[in-house]
């Protein structure tokens, strides 16, 4: 495999995982093996992608949609935030990362959702890396709360500066670059605003199978793209 130019890594790399309960169905396992594994695989995921030097990385977690899963799984993946949020990302902000979440976590019990407040307080002064953890989000909701939140502020015209100031991701780069695993070639409802230029690699693997070898090959696909955002490149 070529080797990785570590000064065209992209700024922004979102994470769609996927794939997680077929990944465990495929191998006669309950589902929720499969999010323990991708837990696993995650936290091995982001520590190399901050070890590469990735400044800022969104996973989207747990979407709005997913409170309609069966409600021993949504148990089971509120089990695995609180443990996460107690201890696994810990690991994590050993690397200066800083926490951020989008979306209305306010939804989740009580005990999880003080949790990642002190968290949020713990990491607000790291400044290495930014992670934004995408919990209880969907993007129609992001932007129909930025325009609710417009109006109750009586602003009578905007642009996409001021609009972007009331997403959940007001203080993140724009998204440079999204993977999705388990083979699906859609976003989902994830980060539509932020995505607007981002470059899309749709691996086949599901995610508890992904490893830091795919991550190395999608990050090549992506310094191996010429990104215009719209312009005609001068071929003088």
């Amino acid at each position: 495999m070529a080797k990785l130019d570590l000064n065209k890594l992209p700024k922004h790399i979102g994470i769609i995982i996927d794939g997680n309960g077929r990944w465990a169905i495929k191998r006669g396992l309950p589902r929720f093996v499969g999010h323990d594994v991708g837990f696993d695989t995650l936290i091995k995921i982001l520590k190399y992608a901050f070890e590469l030097g990735i400044d800022t990385i969104s996973v989207f977690c747990f979407s709005t949609e997913n409170w309609n899963r069966p409600k021993v799984e949504v148990e089971h993946l509120m089990q695995l935030f609180r443990k996460a949020f107690t201890k696994d990302f810990e690991e994590l902000y050993k690397y200066d990362a800083k926490l951020y979440v989008s979306g209305d976590y306010s939804k989740f019990p009580e005990d999880i959702a003080k949790k990642i407040e002190e968290s949020l307080e713990k990491t607000k002064n790291f400044k290495s890396h930014k992670l934004n953890l995408c919990l209880n989000y969907g993007s129609h909701d992001e932007i129909i709360r930025a325009v609710n939140n417009i109006i109750k502020d009586d602003l009578k015209q905007v642009d996409a500066t001021i609009f972007n100031n009331y997403l959940y991701s007001k203080d993140l780069p724009p998204l440079d670059f999204i993977i999705r695993s388990s083979g699906e070639c859609r976003l989902s409802n994830f980060m539509l605003w932020q995505a607007a230029y981002s470059e899309f690699y749709f691996e086949k693997t599901p995610w508890p199978a992904y490893t830091k070898r795919k991550l190395n090959k999608a990050l090549l696909s992506y310094q191996n793209r010429e990104r215009r955002f719209g312009a005609i490149k001068d071929k003088k």
